[in-house]
């Protein structure tokens, strides 16, 4: 399984990623460093200005440490927290494997970099 690396400030992620078309437009962009959003209290999100293939987005759950895609507003989205909320046209695109979770819940809006692992 191919993985990545997210770093924020002095703190660093990796992740194992999915095979399917989203991933590997995403992969295509790496590296990436991202302005992400801390949204209602549960996810870091980026906006694309363009889309990316999903052709396998469902409605789901999610769990924390989740990356995912949603695709009505080409978000990029890295969840940190549980709110039981099912998203509907979400497409996974991997899980953070390594890495503290907790201190996103207090990240605010934060650059993030993205690299091939």
């Amino acid at each position: 399984m191919q993985k990545i690396k997210i770093t924020m400030n002095n703190q660093v992620f990796t992740a194992n990623i999915e095979d399917n078309a989203t991933t590997a437009a995403l992969l295509a962009k790496i590296p990436l460093e991202l302005p992400m959003l801390n949204l209602y209290s549960r996810e870091l999100t980026y906006r694309f200005k363009n889309a990316l293939p999903a052709n396998e987005q469902r409605t789901s759950g999610y769990t924390v440490g989740d990356i995912a895609y949603w695709a009505p507003r080409h978000s990029f989205v890295i969840f940190y927290r549980q709110t039981g909320e099912v998203i509907s046209a979400l497409q996974k695109i991997g899980h953070i494997n390594h890495g503290d979770l907790n201190v996103l819940r207090h990240a605010g809006n934060v650059m993030m970099t993205f690299e091939k692992a």
